[in-house]
């Protein structure tokens, strides 16, 4: 091939450098935005109610699509009401770390079991200055990010019966009623087998005597006879 031919011939136009980035860059974006995201879910109670002086278990559980291991680490603070302060309450990593200073000194421990996906605390002696946001946090690497778990918790001087304590009442009392008739039937229907018995037993009685009367008043009247 010549020098002219090959100067004349049609090249494919040259592809320009911004162009093609940009192409990969959004190719990329659209990969990651159909990638499932791995996160940890967090479950926690919303509520919680607690007698003052008591103590009481937070419960914290979760669940990781990477097999847990030893790198999981549990964050749990407290936010007192009316303020966005956070509090440091307990930190966990191969064991746990209660806090060293502050309200929750000496009054947080450990209940969790990071193998059964436990990650729960036991608060003692509560006081009203606990009413407040708990928040509960777990990292299984590379599982990071998540929700974060939050418990309400009220701190009261009198414990309210809830529906579901109402319904719990009425179903035990329901229960003991019936308990309570069906002892009274059985010990009604031995009575009436008891009585029945007895009554039988006397008559049985009643009659073996009246006819032993029978038998003698006969005999006395046939001896005159013979002589």
């Amino acid at each position: 091939m010549s020098l002219l031919s090959l100067w004349t011939m049609d090249f494919p136009p040259p592809v320009h450098g911004p162009s093609w980035m940009g192409a990969v860059l959004f190719l990329g974006g659209q990969l990651l935005a159909l990638w499932p995201v791995a996160a940890v879910e967090v479950h926690t109670s919303r509520e919680v109610e607690a007698l003052n002086g008591t103590n009481v278990r937070l419960k914290c559980t979760f669940s990781s699509s990477s097999p847990v291991s030893q790198s999981v680490t549990v964050t749990w603070n407290f936010r007192p009401q009316r303020t966005n302060s956070p509090e440091s309450v307990l930190y966990y990593y191969e064991e746990p770390y209660p806090p060293t200073s502050g309200r929750f000194k000496e009054r947080v421990t450990w209940d969790g079991n990071i193998d059964r996906n436990d990650a729960s605390i036991v608060v003692w002696n509560l006081n009203p200055t606990d009413n407040g946001t708990f928040t509960c946090q777990v990292k299984n690497p590379p599982d990071v990010d998540g929700v974060i778990g939050e418990i309400q918790l009220r701190v009261v001087q009198q414990v309210h019966f809830s529906e579901i304590h109402i319904l719990a009442l009425v179903i035990g009392s329901a229960c003991a009623l019936m308990i309570i008739v069906v002892i009274m039937v059985v010990v009604w229907r031995h009575y009436r087998n008891r009585r029945g018995q007895k009554k039988s037993t006397e008559m049985v009685e009643t009659e073996l005597t009246e006819k032993e009367k029978l038998k003698s008043t006969e005999e006395k009247v046939a001896v005159p006879l013979e002589d």
